[in-house]
């Protein structure tokens, strides 16, 4: 099973930022999953919300603000002073610094960036080491269209056998649910007409723990350490 460390490991380091990375890394993840928007000048960034307020010592909307100003904001004091300095990474160079150390699950919240997303691992050579992801069903669509060789996976809580077949005819390759909606039989359904399926939103340990027992490709989590200590895989 796939271990993947949610925006990094964001229980242990700020989320989405390099620091976190590092710490996911030093744990033993197999993935880094981590969220990209635009900024208003086009720059593709690695932040979750639509707002800087909550991750950052700045405040707007990400898509109003230029880099310029979003690269020189703290994204580290909010979550501790220990990671004081902490900067907001472009997608670019987190590709440059990681992309050939581990497997990248980017989640594209801005849908209309896609595109920029793909061309730019295109760019790097990294089609083998990424998996795309969105909530939006057209934007996983999009990128599966423009190039059918990408791993692109769903993240959905309708898991409706209308939003199934609508995975399998885009040729898509991954389903990803919350972590409270798996159960053996729906996995075991789920791969057996060929799709992975991928657990998130795991808040708890016995989430994972269900999630696990329920045979999940991957897991994404916040606390990878436990997971990874769970499955007797801890450093």
């Amino acid at each position: 099973m796939q271990v993947i460390g949610h925006r990094g490991a964001a229980t242990l380091a700020p989320e989405n930022t390099w620091e976190s990375f590092d710490v996911a890394l030093s744990v033993g993840v197999d993935a880094i999953e981590t969220d990209i928007r635009a900024t208003s000048d086009g720059e593709l960034i690695l932040i979750h919300d639509k707002r800087l307020d909550r991750t950052t010592n700045g405040a707007g909307l990400v898509q109003t603000t230029p880099w310029s100003a979003i690269n020189n904001l703290d994204a580290g004091s909010w979550f501790s002073e220990k990671y004081s300095g902490a900067k907001v990474p472009l997608l670019r160079d987190t590709l440059e610094r990681y992309g050939n150390r581990t497997h990248l699950v980017l989640e594209v919240k801005q849908p209309g960036v896609e595109l920029q997303v793909l061309k730019m691992v295109k760019e790097f050579n990294l089609l083998d080491s990424v998996t795309f992801t969105s909530f939006d069903f057209p934007t996983v669509q999009n990128i599966k269209l423009q190039f059918p060789a990408a791993k692109v996976g769903w993240l959905t809580s309708n898991f409706s056998r209308e939003n199934v077949m609508e995975a399998i005819n885009a040729g898509l390759d991954q389903i990803c649910l919350p972590a409270s909606a798996v159960s053996q039989e729906l996995v075991s359904t789920y791969k057996n007409i060929g799709l992975e399926v991928r657990a998130w939103k795991v808040k708890d340990t016995e989430l994972m723990k269900s999630a696990v027992q329920a045979g999940v490709d991957g897991m994404t989590v916040d606390f990878p350490h436990l997971l990874l200590e769970a499955l007797g895989r801890n450093r």
